[in-house]
């Protein structure tokens, strides 16, 4: 038997001669339960709304993209770009013309937004197809060129896409020279009517317009040029293998090959630091709250001074005599932690099961989302733990007459 962890059992749930020790070692635990249990929902909720952004932004980028080292274009036409596009593990291989142009709908105010020239595999295989939330991911309507608007940029615009009227878009001209007295004249034009509005994420939604790919060429006058080049893999084929692949043939000639991280790159550190302030924000509320077992371990002592005396004349040296505090402190700490992650799990299973804490105002999900990710729940209960034995072991050599451990 371990007598340390035993006695210290037995002074946890006997009942004390002061009631304010009962009270502050039950304070104790259900300060650390209270703790634990908003680290794991906290956390948990916060993987929930990475995980949503994560797939907002998958939705609208490729799994790898072709872009050129340096330069505006590439080739589509290339050779080594016809090889990757045989790769069996791509799914679709779709050619990209994408530019700011300047874009006028009836008399609403000029703006400017990125048109995105698409083609036939990207309709096929992109699940932004399924984004609309009115009219149709059409660009063709038989020979007339169509427009697909993000929400915003439809908004700024004031399309509806059961209006008639036509969407005209405008680029300078690389072939035209400048007339000072009409400088619009080196301008190329474009009609289009708008088939339908998409909804992805804010930053896309307010910026970007899909439209066929001839017609992106002909404004901006290439020929088989395009700006980038996306790749959809089959979902059986692992990305990195893929693109390790992939690079060792495209990056010698000139050409860069980035997976969404890649393409993400801000957006994917500013979130994962955002989760690390979080956490150490969290562990300092858990500090603050440790402060009660610190009471309660100190108030302990005291009391059972006469019992440390009496274990003393027994024979018992004070390493065992520390070792019945230090334990004191870990139970209390194990305990909390415990029924406190237990409550936390509970409490995102009931999230994402029923969803009945739900989004304020008109989002796209309607209750908070909940991930839980066991690397977070093993990190709580690691610090939990610390804590406690660190603040034990505070209190051990605060309180003990033989401070020296």
């Amino acid at each position: 038997m371990n007598l340390p962890l035993f006695i210290a059992r037995r002074y946890l749930f006997a009942k004390k001669s002061h009631n304010v020790i009962n009270l502050i070692s039950r304070i104790s635990v259900v300060g650390m339960m209270v703790g634990t249990m908003a680290f794991i929902v906290i956390l948990s909720v916060y993987n929930g709304f990475d995980n949503l952004v994560q797939l907002l932004y998958n939705t609208f980028d490729a799994d790898l993209v072709i872009k050129p080292a340096t330069g505006k274009y590439l080739d589509g036409a290339d050779p080594i770009l016809q090889r990757v596009k045989e790769d069996p593990s791509i799914a679709a291989y779709c050619e990209i013309v994408e530019e700011t142009v300047v874009l006028q709908y009836r008399d609403q105010p000029i703006i400017t937004g990125i048109m995105k020239g698409i083609d036939q595999p990207f309709l096929d295989h992109s699940p932004i197809v399924n984004c609309i939330v009115q009219g149709s991911f059409s660009p063709h309507l038989g020979d007339i060129n169509q427009a697909i608007l993000g929400r915003g940029l439809a908004s700024s615009l004031g399309i509806n896409v059961h209006f008639i009227d036509p969407l005209y878009l405008h680029y300078p001209s690389r072939s035209a020279s400048i007339n000072m007295i009409n400088p619009i004249s080196s301008l190329i034009e474009e009609k289009l009517f708008p088939s339908g509005i998409f909804s992805v994420e804010q930053n896309y939604d307010a910026k970007y317009l899909f439209v066929p790919l001839s017609l992106a060429r002909k404004m901006l006058e290439y020929t088989t040029q395009v700006t980038y080049i996306e790749l959809r893999l089959h979902p059986d084929s692992p990305v990195r293998k893929v693109q390790a692949r992939l690079a060792s043939m495209v990056e010698p000639n000139g050409y860069k090959l980035l997976n969404r991280y890649q393409q993400n790159e801000t957006l994917y550190k500013m979130m994962r630091t955002e989760k690390l302030v979080i956490y150490f924000l969290l562990l300092f509320v858990l500090l603050v709250i440790t402060c009660n077992i610190l009471g309660s371990i100190a108030l302990l002592i005291i009391e059972k001074q006469e019992d440390v005396e009496t274990l003393k004349s027994m024979g018992a040296t004070s390493a065992l005599i520390k070792r019945i505090f230090l334990f004191e402190g870990w139970i209390i700490s194990f305990l909390g932690a415990v029924s406190g992650l237990l409550l936390g799990l509970l409490l995102c299973f009931l999230q994402q099961r029923f969803g009945f804490i739900s989004m304020p105002g008109n989002f796209i999900i309607t209750a908070y989302p909940v991930a839980v990710q066991w690397g977070d729940v093993l990190s709580v209960l690691c610090a939990v733990w610390v804590i406690g034995y660190v603040t034990a072991r505070i209190s051990v050599r605060l309180f003990l007459p033989n401070k020296r451990l």
